[in-house]
């Protein structure tokens, strides 16, 4: 969960500082999203990452935040598939790697946008990645629930 203090921090645009992987065809994503696929799946929770600012966070902030997008982005896909299987045990066989991904904005201001991304990367080698932005005031609104709604804003783009 993260902190009102944490929630203070803002996301710049999704992908910024970065360049983003090549996007599969539209058919081969297709392919790997069904809904009947993705709600049997086994989710293997990857290690979180910040991107963006990196001075917008103290050690003890970035920890925080780190441990809720973990936490809180399996929760969301258990959520939304509760068939599933959400674990950290990396030797998970045929599972999907999910990579929780915040962007930090440049400032906080509560204007701004905070990008938030699930990166889905399957065992046939192809990867997804959902992106979403909102203004870091509707974030912090959410207070201790914050990782909770943007992880279930996102997992809502899956089929």
């Amino acid at each position: 969960m993260l902190t009102a203090l944490a929630l203070s921090v803002p996301a710049a645009l999704p992908g910024a500082g970065a360049a983003a992987p090549a996007a599969p065809p539209a058919s081969a994503a297709a392919d790997l999203m069904t809904r009947a696929r993705l709600a049997q799946a086994t989710y293997v929770i990857q290690a979180p990452e910040i991107r963006g600012n990196p001075n917008l966070l103290n050690g003890e902030q970035r920890e925080t935040i780190l441990r809720a997008m973990k936490t809180d982005s399996g929760a969301a896909i258990k959520r939304r598939y509760p068939q599933a299987t959400v674990t950290t045990d990396e030797t998970a066989p045929n599972a999907i790697r999910v990579t929780p991904i915040l962007i930090t904005p440049g400032a906080l201001l509560p204007w701004l946008s905070m990008g938030a991304q699930l990166q889905l990367d399957f065992p046939e080698g192809r990867r997804v990645i959902l992106s979403e932005s909102h203004s870091v005031l509707t974030v912090y609104q959410h207070q201790a629930d914050a990782a909770n709604f943007v992880f279930d804003s996102l997992s809502k783009k899956l089929p």
